[in-house]
C-alpha cells in the first residue's frame, strides 16, 4: 500500500504535536495566535467541504485539531479568556465555534444555509447588545 504525502502528513500530525517541545512554562495563546488558529480551522472546513466531506464532520475535525494545538502549545491557556487553563471539552467547543464562524466568513457557500443563518443571527444579536464602556486612557 502506498501512502500519498497528504495522508502521511495526517498520520504524522499527532506524533509531531506530541513531540513538539514545550517551553518550561508555555505562554497562553495570544489574540494573534487565536486569529491564526481560527483561520486554519476555517480553511480546513472549506477544503474538506469542497472535497465532499459532511459539514459536521469537517467542523469536528477542524475543531479537534485546533483544540489539540492549543492544549499542546499553550497548555490549554488562552490570554483573552484568562489565566485558567481550559479543559479539552471547553477547547473543543470553542474551537468548533471558531471553525464555524471562520468558515462562514471564508467560504460561506460551503456552510449549510441553516448554520449560516444562525451565525448571522447570533452576530446581529451580539451587535445589538450594549457594548462595554470604553476604557479611559
Amino acid at each position: 500500500m502506498r501512502l500519498n504525502a497528504g495522508r502521511l502528513g495526517l498520520l504524522l500530525l499527532p506524533l509531531v504535536l506530541w513531540l513538539a517541545p514545550l517551553s518550561a512554562e508555555a505562554a497562553p495563546a495570544s489574540e494573534a495566535d487565536m486569529s491564526l488558529y481560527t483561520r486554519i480551522a476555517a480553511l480546513n472546513v472549506c477544503i474538506a467541504r469542497a472535497a465532499g466531506t459532511d459539514f459536521d464532520k469537517a467542523v469536528a475535525i477542524a475543531g479537534e485539531t485546533i483544540a489539540q494545538v492549543i492544549q499542546g502549545q499553550h497548555e490549554g491557556q488562552i490570554a483573552q479568556v484568562g489565566p485558567k487553563a481550559l479543559s479539552m471539552d471547553e477547547l473543543r467547543r470553542g474551537s468548533i465555534n471558531s471553525a464555524v464562524l471562520g468558515a462562514v466568513e471564508v467560504c460561506p457557500k460551503e456552510v449549510p444555509d441553516d448554520v449560516r443563518k444562525k451565525v448571522d443571527e447570533a452576530i446581529k444579536n451580539r451587535g445589538a447588545q450594549p457594548s462595554a464602556p470604553a476604557k479611559k486612557r
